[in-house]
């Protein structure tokens, strides 16, 4: 199975197990996400649109964008919109300015409330125009100016010289008059182009005559990230956390799940492994009191990463398990055969496994059950018991706390002979009452300590 394959099935695992935690942790989530709206308060942006005649290059227009957020026109549109406590500074964090093409100039306010965002964006781009205008031929090149103004009047008095000339010239058809009058025409022709393309190089009349496209339109809804989007990413985000930190958990896990780890762990060797028919509580935490029904309700009180049980088969095969475990216990511990069965406390599966062991034993060897808290272990010391036999389920405890175990028996005298591994299964129906247990089929046979074939 491949690692993407591995991953979705640990997802599903866990939207399936923890839906009840993850459901909570997105409802926070939106939770904070709204109180982070209300914290800060939404915003609304307006826009206005200043065309820039004439032909422009990038450079040009990217320095008419720095101009439009600049602290001269800024100031000057905080002046004339006379907000109290609000001055340019302020308002130089609402205001921006982009380029588009076309060669417009888009620049944008944002305030608290509609009206006062198309107020701001409106007065800035007055602002704008009017501080471009005195840039490009006002104060800066006044003479320049004038020495233009007065070329036109002399251009505008040699035109109506030429035509007081044309007037005069003999109004007969000779060579020499229509000669003068087609010359005098070309002078005017001549005289008219070159002021044509005097106002058009000149910038005072190409770059000055900037013009607002109409008001900023009023907003009708507030800027990103509103109200509904924050709530949503909050509750989305907190949802995603809980999902990882579910997939961190299971990476930092150490319990041990193989039974060659449990055997090193404890010391002993696997007399074998036995099934418990599932049940909805054989994962779930015993206890009582507030932090129990917390765990209980927010559903942390089984664990998710423990696989799904596998199909076994009935009754009768899983006794034969169990059997097969009484019989290598009678082969190898000498008359009388009492043993010390320890299951850690809180292993609900390990504690029916031990109680069916119990059951089948039916006295040879005499099985006593005893919990053992895996945080303080403590095995009473040996009176009667041949030794030691320990009950767990795999995936439910580290190998500190199986060797706290193995130490709590060592220092009450008992050998641990053997370790039994019990697992959840999904039981089937069970076996007739005619059909004699003896006639089990051989695969149900419980797997031996050293090369885990059937027995």
């Amino acid at each position: 199975m491949s690692d993407d394959t591995i991953s979705l099935v640990t997802i599903g695992r866990i939207l399936g197990r923890r839906w009840r935690l993850l459901a909570i942790a997105a409802v926070v989530g939106a939770l904070v996400g709204y109180g982070t709206s209300v914290l800060f308060p939404p915003r609304y942006t307006a826009s206005a649109s200043v065309l820039l005649p004439g032909q422009w290059e990038e450079r040009e227009l990217l320095t008419q964008v720095d101009i439009a957020t600049s602290s001269e026109v800024v100031d000057g549109a905080a002046a004339t919109l006379g907000w109290k406590g609000v001055g340019g500074g302020e308002l130089k964090d609402q205001v921006s300015a982009t380029a588009s093409d076309g060669n417009i100039i888009k620049i944008s306010g944002t305030a608290d409330t509609p009206a006062r965002a198309q107020q701001l964006s409106d007065r800035v781009a007055e602002q704008f125009v009017g501080f471009a205008a005195r840039i490009a031929g006002g104060s800066t090149d006044s003479e320049a100016a004038t020495e233009t103004e007065a070329l036109r009047q002399k251009v505008a008095e040699t035109n109506r010289r030429i035509t007081d000339l044309a007037n005069a010239a003999h109004p007969g058809q000779t060579v020499e008059s229509v000669q003068a009058r087609t010359d005098l025409e070309k002078l005017r022709t001549s005289l008219q182009d070159a002021m044509k393309k005097l106002d058009e190089t000149d910038p005072a009349t190409n770059k000055a005559g900037m013009v607002v496209m109409g008001p900023a339109a009023r907003p009708t809804g507030a800027a990103p990230p509103t109200r509904m989007q924050l709530i949503v990413a909050g509750a989305l985000l907190f949802f995603l956390l809980a999902v990882i930190g579910h997939l961190v958990a299971a990476r930092m896990n150490r319990r041990l799940r193989s039974e060659p780890e449990i055997t090193a762990a404890l010391g002993s060797a696997l007399l074998g492994t036995v099934d418990v028919p599932g049940e909805r509580r054989a994962h779930r935490s015993q206890g009582r009191g507030p932090r129990a029904w917390i765990r209980r309700l927010l559903g942390v009180d089984t664990r998710w990463d423990a696989p799904a049980p596998q199909r076994s088969g009935d009754e009768a095969g899983r006794r034969i398990r169990y059997r097969r475990v009484c019989a290598r216990l009678r082969d190898q511990l000498p008359a009388p055969r009492r043993l010390l069965v320890v299951v850690p406390d809180g292993d609900e599966i390990a504690r029916r496994a031990a109680g069916q062991l119990v059951t089948e034993a039916e006295g040879d060897p005499l099985l006593r059950v005893l919990e053992v808290s895996v945080d303080r272990p403590m095995v009473p010391d040996r009176d009667t018991e041949s030794g030691a036999l320990v009950v767990l389920s795999a995936g439910s405890w580290t190998a500190e706390e199986l060797a706290g175990i193995s130490e709590a028996c060592a220092d009450g005298r008992h050998e641990v002979v053997g370790i039994v591994v019990a697992g959840t299964v999904r039981a089937r129906p069970a076996r007739t009452a005619d059909r004699p247990a003896d006639e089990a089929t051989p695969a149900l046979a419980v797997r031996g300590p050293s090369t885990g074939g059937s027995v």
